[in-house]
């Protein structure tokens, strides 16, 4: 496989860009070798700057869930842009987004739009201590909530690939707020709560976690913090950044029946667009300024191209629900059929999958938490992923992170991904 010019801009990028990269994922650093720069995408696959074709399980992680190019919203992005790109003032197209998602999500009464992920995971935090007046969150080891201080304690995710254990900038007054419990482990944070008692603000997770992998809540797990946190008067956050509009129209929430106090929410809401929300019960969200005293603020926030991307890609997933089943269909037969080939093989692997989400982690122990997760043969990986790379098939380039797949993955894309593996396991 040709990637000369891929190796030209990679070189030129470290000079320039701090590891040549924007995210830290994108640098290959756990599987080998260089990146790959993509010059473009339609429908499952990605096309790189020397023209190689790939089909690809990450999706933009996660947002492009019809695909990359969807015609409808293309169409609803260049109709928005006839109308310039920022307003720096209210539009029309942020009050519908805000009614599709107050109508779609079970628990959001308001909700307020960002620019990324991490803005609205740093302000639902703040939020959350604004409205309870303590000081202290909790969140679980591996979980990861993009780059906020009080998140980058025990994180997932690009820090876990790059063995970073916590990240230097971080304050010790930061670190001391931040308590941090075992994913699924419901006695650990019965203790932190015991030992903290009225001065924590929040509880912070991912339903289903995407960032050490994809691990699903054990039974009752996420039943029981929802009643802890009622209890105790903690605030229960839900990031459904992955999630959210994934795993059903209504995110995780919907799909497990269970109601948080925040949500927050990205990369579907955007339809590929850089793009973040949060959003809960009034109650709470009205202590968001100007309403309330919680400053938050963003000149780009509810940017009209991406609330277009984004209506388009919502009203297109509440009125089509069948796609939610398909994706569950496509999912397994294709985690499935990796997982199958790794047995023939003799190679100790297991697969976690819910929805379009799954993850093939090289550990044929059950992957319930970042422990257990961490057990995974990471140097195994790195050569699965190079070897399904010259096979054309473009997988997530860390352990650690979970796969999406997309409408445009049928069976004969399920197929040659399946083919691929079967020639790749000779090289592990």
């Amino acid at each position: 496989m040709n990637t000369q010019r891929s190796h030209q801009l990679f070189e030129k990028a470290q000079t320039i860009i701090p590891g040549g990269v924007n995210s830290p994922v994108r640098a290959f650093k756990s599987v080998g070798g260089n990146p790959l720069f993509i010059k473009s995408a339609k429908g499952a696959y990605l096309y790189d700057e020397d023209g190689n074709a790939f089909l690809e399980l990450i999706n933009s992680w996660g947002p492009m869930i019809l695909g990359h190019a969807h015609p409808e919203i293309e169409a609803a992005v260049q109709e928005a842009i006839r109308g310039s790109f920022s307003f720096g003032a209210p539009s029309a197209r942020e009050v519908e987004m805000a009614e599709m998602i107050c109508r779609m999500v079970p628990s959001v009464e308001k909700v307020r739009m960002v620019n990324s992920g991490t803005e609205a995971t740093m302000a639902a935090i703040r939020v959350a201590r604004g409205y309870t007046g303590r000081e202290k969150i909790i969140k679980f080891e591996g979980c990861y909530h993009g780059h906020g201080d009080s998140f980058l304690i025990a994180a997932g995710s690009g820090v876990a690939t790059l063995g970073i254990p916590d990240s230097p900038g971080v304050t010790q007054g930061v670190a001391n707020d931040t308590l941090t419990a075992p994913f699924n482990d419901l006695a650990a944070v019965q203790a932190l709560v015991d030992a903290n008692q009225e001065k924590i603000a929040a509880l912070i997770l991912e339903p289903v976690v995407g960032n050490m992998g994809c691990v699903t809540p054990l039974p009752g797990f996420l039943e029981s913090l929802r009643q802890l946190c009622t209890k105790e008067g903690i605030v229960l956050i839900f990031d459904e950044v992955m999630t959210g509009f994934r795993l059903a129209p209504g995110g995780a929430q919907e799909l497990m029946n269970i109601q948080p106090d925040l949500t927050t929410m990205g990369k579907i809401i955007g339809g590929g667009m850089p793009v973040g929300a949060y959003g809960g019960k009034a109650e709470i969200m009205n202590m968001v300024a100007p309403a309330g005293p919680v400053y938050q603020a963003g000149t780009l926030s509810g940017n009209p191209i991406a609330m277009s991307a984004g209506l388009t890609m919502l009203r297109i997933l509440s009125q089509q629900t069948h796609v939610y089943q398909q994706l569950e269909q496509s999912t397994q037969q294709l985690a499935g059929g990796l997982l199958e080939v790794m047995k023939d093989a003799g190679i100790p692997a297991s697969v976690n999958q819910i929805g379009s989400m799954f993850t093939l982690f090289f550990t044929d122990h059950q992957v319930i938490n970042f422990e257990t997760a961490k057990k995974s043969d990471t140097v195994r990986f790195g050569k699965f992923f190079r070897a399904m790379l010259e096979q054309g098939v473009y997988l997530a380039p860390s352990q650690f992170e979970s796969m999406f797949v997309s409408t445009c993955i049928g069976k004969t894309e399920i197929d040659k991904i399946v083919d691929a593996a079967r020639k790749s396991v000779k090289l592990l």
